[in-house]
């Protein structure tokens, strides 16, 4: 069995088992907290560039099947398990884990101390790391070196992002997506609901948009700041009062953006499938399914044209939004369950019933 190094930025190194890809991988050391899903979890976009680390200890038991991605290339850097199962037992599993990770090209490690892992993410906050070999010419001072000198990426959605617009058809509502790194689930609920959808690239204009006279668009999740997608920002704004709109994660916070709030960065973010969310409107709480890093800052919406429909319960972040005026709604978790409880599945017939009921509006 090849031996494998995670080295921190602040000088930390993990020894442990290699397994996928042999190449050296770097990028942002995050970890989730879900207890299965881990097949959504490195296939969603929204992971791009990051290692992810999972803090439930036996990964890989029911294998890889063709079912369950969120897209068709995983954008992650790497994996950190603190057992890998070789041998899944499940009548869906196609592949291992291990020979799934091989064939993406992404490197993998097992057999380290993974809630020491998670709490120095979780007092440190999230931190670059390096995948690679152990052998003798490792030297770790350079290689830390290296990393703090390295700076965080701002190009995570240019890269997840689809080139070109492709549909999706129908027969019900018509829906613009605006793919900023959009999981599958998104759209299979879309479908589910027999909407006539097409997918947009992130940078697609707002004249562009409306030209395909839509009956709403949904602002789809993805990776990274949402300061760096200006263009994303730009689009929204022109969008916010001509139509419909349902914006998923940082879908969310790019329209409370367009809409002259801030955003900041969280510690270690919420990344799981097991986070209590409060809807303000009903009093009801929901578990829901997270992955991000940034989040809305409370202060900032006070002098916007929205009003706050949804609070973490961890933490008391801002989980959903809502415009005072236009029919748009967003919030940051995934209602699309993918991984995680299907609590929060009914936002998507709300945003039908949304576009419906603006529909009857013009034609009253």
């Amino acid at each position: 069995m090849k031996k494998r190094l995670l080295i921190l930025e602040d000088g930390t190194v993990f020894s442990g088992t290699a397994f996928g890809s042999d190449k050296a991988s770097q990028g942002e050391v995050v970890f989730t907290t879900g207890m299965v899903g881990y097949q959504e979890t490195l296939s969603d976009p929204s992971f791009y560039g990051q290692i992810v680390t999972l803090t439930y200890p036996l990964i890989g038991n029911y294998g890889i099947n063709r079912d369950d991605f969120e897209s068709i290339t995983p954008a992650i850097r790497g994996f950190v398990v603190r057992e890998l199962e070789e041998y899944p037992s499940n009548f869906r599993s196609d592949t291992t884990l291990n020979d799934y990770l091989t064939s993406q090209d992404i490197p993998g490690i097992e057999g380290i101390d993974t809630r020491k892992l998670t709490r120095i993410i979780r007092s440190k906050g999230a931190v670059r790391a390096i995948l690679t070999a152990a052998d003798e010419e490792v030297n770790v001072d350079e290689i830390v070196a290296q990393l703090q000198a390295t700076p965080l990426i701002t190009h995570h959605v240019k890269e997840v992002s689809p080139k070109a617009a492709y549909p999706s058809p129908g027969r019900g509502q018509r829906v613009v997506v605006m793919d900023f790194g959009m999981k599958h689930g998104i759209l299979r609920e879309l479908n589910k609901r027999d909407c006539d959808v097409l997918v947009v690239p992130y940078n697609t204009s707002a004249e562009q948009i409306l030209a395909w006279h839509p009956d709403g668009v949904m602002l789809s999740n993805g990776p990274g700041d949402p300061a760096d997608v200006t263009e994303g920002v730009e689009t929204i704004k022109k969008l916010i009062g001509q139509v419909p709109i349902f914006g998923i994660c940082l879908g969310h916070q790019l329209f409370a953006l367009a809409s002259g709030a801030t955003s900041f960065k969280l510690p270690f973010g919420h990344r799981g499938a097991n986070h209590p969310v409060k809807d303000l409107r009903t009093g009801r709480t929901e578990l829901t399914s997270q992955n991000h890093g940034y989040a809305i800052d409370v202060e900032s919406l006070a002098n916007t044209d929205l009003e706050i429909t949804h609070i973490a319960l961890n933490d008391g972040t801002v989980e959903g939004v809502r415009h005072k005026t236009h029919p748009i709604f967003t919030v940051q978790y995934h209602p699309e369950a993918s991984p995680g409880p299907e609590d929060s599945n009914h936002l998507f017939d709300e945003f039908i019933d949304m576009m419906e009921a603006e529909k009857e509006k013009k034609h009253a």
